[in-house]
């Protein structure tokens, strides 16, 4: 009902598009109910291109899934790098440690506004497509925790690496990365 903290300014205003990567980073996390249990997912999404420049993935939507995702995509970031990090106002993401991950990398941090899921659109469709060509319509009875979790991950390095997207001319995000001299 309340809000833990005073919330950010909304920076990002739904313009969900960077002219190049690591400008604009969307964040949030989401959760697949399994037979044996809950997997929760913390992406990193890049606007530029929609590459994933960190994911993590676990059991608990806990402060180490948001942190430990955060950590790892900081870590791809040349040093001159400052990405917005646009999140919804959880509050996995105003505990001190994402604070201070987003303050020790020079993050400016922006949340979307209370009760506005249009403001978090962008990352709802990167789960909706996630859970369309991945998740539904399967039967995962038989499937262990950490079996879902290693699908889960590949799939993500799919979509990275291999998977096309028709906004990217039918490239994957580092193929398209790579076109334009972007990524190794």
């Amino acid at each position: 009902m309340g809000e833990i903290s005073d919330a950010l300014e909304n920076l990002v205003n739904r313009a969900f598009r960077a002219a190049a990567p690591n400008e604009l980073w969307l964040t949030d996390i989401t959760e697949f109910g399994l037979p044996g249990g809950k997997v929760h997912l913390s992406p990193i999404l890049d606007c530029f291109d929609g590459a994933l420049p960190a994911w993590s993935i676990g059991t608990s939507p806990n402060a180490e899934l948001a942190n430990s995702s955060l950590e790892a995509a900081c870590g791809t970031l040349c040093e001159d790098q400052r990405p917005v990090t646009r999140s919804d106002r959880g509050c996995h993401y105003r505990w001190p440690g994402w604070i201070a991950i987003c303050e020790k990398n020079h993050l400016t941090r922006s949340m979307s506004r209370k009760g506005c899921s249009p403001d978090n659109s962008a990352m709802g469709g990167f789960f909706g497509r996630l859970e369309n060509e991945s998740f539904h319509h399967r039967d995962w009875s038989g499937v262990t925790m950490p079996e879902f979790c290693r699908m889960l991950d590949a799939y993500l390095r799919y979509y990275n690496e291999e998977r096309p997207k028709e906004k990217l001319g039918w490239l994957s995000p580092m193929q398209y990365r790579r076109s334009l001299g972007r990524a190794a």
